[in-house]
């Protein structure tokens, strides 16, 4: 099975830096997106150091043989340590938690950039399976056999609130506090990343992306523009139909496919 990436990442329509950062490595199957939080230096560092540490430590696995050719899947939805994790499970969680800390500590050498964190969803291909790892609010999508379906869960207070049944999804929408996360990479000393596994099929296309995009876009939304697209145009359709619809923050989308061929149809 060959797995393929395409990226788009845009400043938006209402910001003056891009805070984002994004990461698609076709060689070793790793795809993540960051969403950097504490100003314009705090967050563009933050999120630029997640995705360069999570390529760094994935690529040290893969030389040194940790990740074999027959991983065992992690098992069930994203979850705080629930389940049975396979190697390239750990590795990426080992690998998530090496950021969070190396983040910290650049945070607390630097007063300057006293705050910073980033969001971090990552997928890594191996085996047969696909492994995701969640911090934030960035999202994950699966669009298989005609219909997309969010595979994260927002670790956002407006989140926590519509769990709670305190907000309806649509009031959350609106809500004026939807950009406040509970759980972020390098602001604090610690994480614990939600991890799941899944079997890919071929034909399986995923969606990565900052909140961006996921503000402005349904699920229903995202499953129809990957029904009447090539995949390879679909990422910079994202940003621009986010953009057309007011832009606010910067904007980041990466579409990745697993098939047989290296350019779907």
């Amino acid at each position: 099975m060959r797995i393929v990436g395409w990226g788009a990442s845009d400043v938006g329509r209402k910001r003056h830096h891009n805070e984002d950062s994004y990461l698609c490595n076709d060689a070793i199957g790793l795809y993540a997106v960051a969403d950097g939080m504490g100003g314009h230096l705090g967050g563009e560092r933050a999120s630029r150091m997640a995705v360069e540490i999570l390529e760094r430590e994935i690529e040290r696995a893969w030389k040194e043989g940790l990740l074999a050719d027959r991983p065992v899947p992690a098992v069930g939805a994203a979850s705080s340590g629930s389940g049975s994790v396979s190697t390239f499970g750990s590795v990426l969680k080992k690998a998530v938690i090496e950021a969070d800390r190396s983040i910290y500590e650049a945070a607390l050498a630097n007063p300057s950039l006293s705050g910073m964190g980033t969001t971090l969803t990552a997928l890594l291909f191996g085996g047969g399976y696909v492994y995701l790892g969640h911090v934030g609010d960035s999202r994950a999508y699966l669009y298989r056999n005609g219909k997309a379906r969010q595979l994260t869960e927002d670790h956002s207070w407006i989140q926590e609130q519509v769990r709670a049944g305190l907000l309806s999804p649509e009031e959350a929408k609106e809500s004026r506090f939807r950009n406040i996360i509970t759980r972020s990479v390098g602001f604090e000393p610690a994480v614990e990343p939600d991890l799941a596994g899944l079997s890919v099929q071929a034909g399986d296309c995923f969606v990565l992306c900052s909140d961006g995009l996921s503000n402005y876009l349904s699920v229903d939304e995202v499953g129809q523009v990957l029904t009447s697209h090539f995949y390879r145009d679909v990422a910079p359709l994202f940003v621009q139909m986010a953009n057309d619809r007011g832009g606010d923050d910067n904007v980041t989308c990466l579409v990745v496919y697993a098939g047989n061929e290296v350019s779907p149809g």
